[in-house]
């Protein structure tokens, strides 16, 4: 199988929820200047919506994602104007 390590490391959205190791579900990932689909696996299951970050490719249109909350939300508020 080819992997595809250009979506190693980008985001992307749950369009199916995943139910972890009882199987996969499908993400929409933002890769090469615009949005592919891919079979997800997750170590969790993920609902629709959540936010995910692939950590591996599994060869062809398959990836392992894990959930993304961005640390900067944790800061709250606007940081624009943080030094």
């Amino acid at each position: 199988m080819t992997q595809d390590e250009a979506v190693v490391g980008c985001m992307g959205k749950v369009l199916i929820g995943t139910r972890g190791t009882a199987g996969p579900g499908e993400v929409l990932v933002r890769v090469r200047g615009g949005s592919e689909t891919f079979l997800a696996w997750s170590e969790d299951p993920l609902p629709v919506g959540a936010t995910v970050l692939v950590i591996e490719s599994r060869g062809c249109r398959e990836v392992g994602v894990i959930e993304w909350v961005d640390p900067l939300d944790a800061l709250g508020g606007d940081t624009a104007g943080a030094s």
